[in-house]
């Protein structure tokens, strides 16, 4: 019958359990929920003077534009910490475990550089954007793009620590993390 749970004897080729939810406090958890709640007080703040006072408050919806910017490029800095990104990790699960840590490292590598590049270009495009106003408030738009630059250098900085992190064992703890749940295949009686 659909839904019957089998038995975790083995019959299944990937066996997973949930981990313990663990809430961490890390400075951009903290910036991130702030400025969520921040950004929904100002979409709620819209809302109400459009569809109550029937006179929208201008300036809502470019900050609230902006706002999700800024929770978005924050938000990209926890999952890098948790390295929870999409990604298809169908490669380092087939190949023999030093391979496989070889991939992981280049991989991380990778990231660094790219992440790297990303802060650099959000620091240039921060200069170039200072001259530009927002259309509705007096303000310059390097503002709205100093959120991708906290953004760009947190992540830097937790890829990189990531990077420090796997070097020191060989990136062993991440293949074993990677690869934790799955078993190899039941073997049939009439092989």
């Amino acid at each position: 019958m659909p839904g019957d749970a089998k038995s975790a004897s083995g019959d299944h080729l990937i066996q997973v359990e949930d981990e313990e939810v663990v809430i961490e406090h890390h400075p951009e958890d903290w910036l991130a929920f702030a400025t969520f709640w921040a950004l929904a007080g100002i979409v709620f703040w819209q809302v109400f003077t459009r569809k109550v006072l029937n006179d929208s408050a201008s300036w809502t919806e470019e900050i609230g534009r902006y706002g999700l910017i800024w929770v978005t490029y924050i938000g990209a800095v926890m999952v890098t910490r948790r390295n929870s990104h999409i990604a298809v990790m169908l490669l380092p699960n087939l190949l023999p475990q030093r391979a496989g840590r070889v991939l992981l490292a280049v991989v991380d590598l990778v990231t660094l550089a790219f992440v790297g590049l990303l802060a650099y270009f959000s620091v240039l495009i921060v200069g170039r954007m200072h001259i530009q106003r927002m259309s509705i408030i007096d303000m310059p738009m390097s503002y709205v793009y100093a959120g991708v630059v906290l953004g760009c250098v947190l992540m830097l900085a937790r890829q990189a620590q990531r990077v420090w992190r796997n070097a020191r064992d060989g990136w062993s703890a991440a293949h074993s993390a990677l690869t934790a749940g799955l078993v190899d295949e039941p073997k049939r009686p009439d092989a």
